[in-house]
């Protein structure tokens, strides 16, 4: 079928058919928008680059060479954390150096191997292959891909704000773990033990209690030096590279007393080469199934420390962050690392708080660092090979117990439970999981506590303070015995709305007899069909015990999600009530003022100050507190008016308190407040007409239905009180 014939501004498809330019230009717009931004990513060296200032060259420059200074030994030694030869480290970090930093969004962040990655590497690889085996090494490769592709896939996605439902607990927690797991690990090499490695804890600790007597103590004495003087070095030198000066001391110790030859394990010479193109099996599909755990762990734990790290510097340098710019050069980071002959690597803490202090003022700064330790790796690749793998896990085991965060630590168990559990439940299950399910334990956590703060939102009934300016939860204060006022702390969504409901029913019955409620809803930001029907249900029970709901200070979204479900037409619109007025409308429309002069010892509210105070009368007074609908006989303002100018017109009896009757009154009025009224009923009179008055019409109504039960057939009530009579405007008489 040919649709209609179209204007001049449409385009045919394939098939001849006029299609409305409008129906192609919107879409076709959208997806130019979206593939602009995608190339994007992509060309970010060129926006780096082409805003690159000269000035800032020799910044940059200082600040690359400081960072290459402590990431040359630190490449080698968190390869050996993998159990990957050292070269792989050296590679990843010219690689991710140059790519993270010109690809990133980061101007600080500092891209490259580091410890826990490493960890978590060695553990993912152990299960599948034997170390230094040439599987083992493609292995590492083919994951680092798999991270990237998988960073760079949620980049390009837009998902750069799923790193903010990670919580920071998981990092100190899982790096904590990762921490005491490399100290451990690197134990054998310290003491020189032929045991395997493995990233279990109780293995590690049976191995080492087993083979203890084979300690090699020169390796040990040559250990333990290297780390007394790290330690020196960082308490009195802190500045000072200390793991590179403790390897270069010790490799010309081991080179020139030729300690290789008696007994001291060195790590061997380091190929002089640019980092040659891996050949990995990309089509080892069930290699890759068994890497899949690994590398999703691996790129989810390596997003969320990389953001953390980018997020905490730019805070202090004021830099403004893409997430989704750091994911994508985080992920070709990762991709070239596994492309060129290196492993997974993420953001260092160290390396990028370095680059900040050294004051680096532009991405090249991370490349520079890189391009250094290409120069470093063929010019002291001769002499690296001395390098005694004892002092190597001393460095380790000296970072790794940096690694453990005593003062972030003890901040989190000080602060609130979720945090803490989110903490705990990461170090335990770093410790004694597999590490791929160790991280992803402490993101199911986080996500977790997430959905239980969510799902529980604070419900907390509220009273004005003292001064009548804000309101305050003051559980040990009397209440208003009509209104109830509570704030929603949370969005009203399915998973939410039980603990609300429970809560507003809980205070229902703890308060049978506080028919209005007022609901704060400044905190509620999203409500879906299942807060909407919550909230019908709680208008319902107020209604039905002859009450009703009222909302204050509901955002406009809020609003149009209430009118698109017809809830705001079934509760009213002047049931939607300003931060302003919202007390005052209630106290003089909705609150019936009898309780409020003659039951209420209370007064909570601003205009509750003014009332007269009941006075002791020495009858007991029952006030019905509840009246059938239409069992009180009325008649209107006017009706009442031109009744009055009837020669025999009936007696108008205000019940509302002096102070108010002076104010302003119907001529002829007389003034009996209601408690006097009900003290002595025989001021009524039986044999004329009676029609009684009051602000608004419950106190009159009050008396009308009080006095017909009890025999008087001539009483009526002025619908509406004083109100309804201002409203259109006749005459009234005021008391000077």
């Amino acid at each position: 079928m040919r649709l209609p014939h179209a204007s001049k501004s449409a385009i045919c498809d394939r098939e001849g058919y006029n299609l409305p330019m409008a129906f192609i230009s919107v879409p076709t717009a959208a997806i130019n928008r979206v593939g602009s931004k995608t190339i994007s990513f992509f060309l970010r060296p060129v926006h780096v680059l082409k805003n690159y200032h000269r000035s800032n060259l020799r910044p940059d420059l200082i600040a690359g060479l400081t960072v290459a200074v402590v990431l040359l030994p630190q490449a080698v030694a968190f390869s050996l954390v993998a159990e990957l030869p050292p070269q792989m480290g050296l590679y990843a970090a010219i690689i991710a150096g140059i790519v993270g930093g010109l690809w990133g969004s980061s101007v600080h962040l500092h891209t490259g191997p580091t410890n826990a990655i490493s960890l978590l590497v060695l553990a993912t690889l152990l299960p599948l292959a034997s170390i230094g085996s040439e599987k083992f090494i493609l292995a590492a490769g083919l994951m680092a891909v798999m991270v990237g592709i998988f960073q760079i896939a949620l980049g390009v996605a837009r998902l750069g704000v799923l790193v903010n439902f990670v919580s920071d607990s998981v990092i100190i927690g899982y790096t904590a773990g990762a921490g005491i797991l490399i100290g451990v690990n690197q134990l054998r090499n310290l003491l020189r033990l032929d045991i395997p490695s493995s990233s279990s804890l109780v293995t590690t600790l049976h191995d080492l209690a087993t083979h203890l007597s084979q300690t090699h103590w020169p390796s040990l004495l040559i250990g333990l030096a290297a780390i007394f003087l790290l330690i020196l070095q960082k308490r009195f030198l802190p500045k000072w590279p200390g793991p590179l000066i403790v390897m270069i001391l010790n490799a010309a110790l081991v080179g020139l007393a030729g300690l290789d030859q008696r007994g001291i394990e060195i790590i061997g010479e380091i190929p002089r080469s640019l980092p040659p193109l891996a050949h990995l099996p990309l089509l080892d599909f069930h290699l890759m199934v068994d890497l899949s755990s690994g590398a999703l762990a691996i790129g989810a734990i390596g997003l969320v420390q990389s953001m953390a790290i980018a997020r905490s510097l730019a805070s202090q340098s004021r830099q403004r962050l893409d997430s989704n710019q750091e994911f994508v050069g985080q992920g070709l980071a990762n991709l070239l690392c596994g492309a060129f002959s290196g492993f997974s690597v993420c953001g260092s803490l160290s390396r990028s708080a370095i680059n900040y202090e050294m004051k680096a003022r532009s991405p090249l700064a991370n490349a520079f660092s890189g391009i250094f330790v290409l120069i470093a790796m063929f010019l002291l690749s001769p002499y690296a090979a001395y390098v005694p793998r004892t002092v190597l896990a001393g460095v380790l085991i000296v970072i790794s117990l940096a690694m453990v965060d005593k003062t972030e630590i003890m901040r989190i168990l000080r602060g609130t439970r979720g945090d803490a559990i989110i903490m705990i439940g990461s170090f335990f299950s770093t410790l004694f999981l597999p590490l791929q399910f160790a991280v992803l334990v402490g993101i199911l956590l986080s996500f977790a506590v997430y959905v239980m703060r969510t799902s529980v939102p604070r419900v907390i009934s509220v009273l004005p303070s003292k001064g009548f300016r804000h309101f305050t939860h003051q559980p040990d204060r009397d209440p208003c015995p009509q209104l109830g006022i509570f704030d929603i702390l949370g969005d009203l969504y399915f998973g939410a709305v039980n603990h609300v409901d429970d809560a507003l029913r809980d205070h229902m019955d703890s308060h049978p007899n506080q028919r209005f409620l007022l609901l704060r809803m400044f905190s509620v930001n999203q409500i879906d069909i299942s807060g909407v029907h919550a909230l019908e249900a709680i208008v319902d029970s107020y209604r039905q015990r002859g009450g009703d709901v009222f909302l204050m200070r509901t955002h406009e979204p809020i609003v149009e999600r209430l009118k698109s479900t017809a809830f705001y037409d079934y509760l009213g619109q002047d049931h939607f009530l300003s931060y302003n007025v919202a007390i005052d409308y209630l106290f003089h429309h909705v609150l019936d003022p009898t309780i409020c002069i003659y039951e209420c010892e209370a007064r909570v509210f601003l205009e509750c100050q003014n009332l007269p105070r009941p006075q002791k009368h020495p009858h007991e007074i029952t006030l019905p507190l509840t009246m059938p609908a239409g069992k009180v006989p009325g008649l209107d303002p006017l009706e009442l008016w031109y009744e009055l100018r009837k020669p025999e017109h009936p007696l108008i009896i205000d019940v509302r308190e002096p102070r108010e009757f002076r104010q302003g009154h119907i001529p002829e009025a007389q003034s009996i407040p209601l408690m006097k009224l009900f003290g002595d009923i025989s001021q009524v009179p039986k044999d004329r007409p009676v029609v009684f008055v009051c602000r608004g019409g419950r106190r009159s109504t009050r008396a009308t239905y009080a006095l017909s039960r009890q025999g008087f057939d001539n009483v009526r009530v002025l619908v509406g009180g004083m109100q309804a009579w201002e409203t259109i405007g006749l005459l009234e008489a005021i008391d000077q």
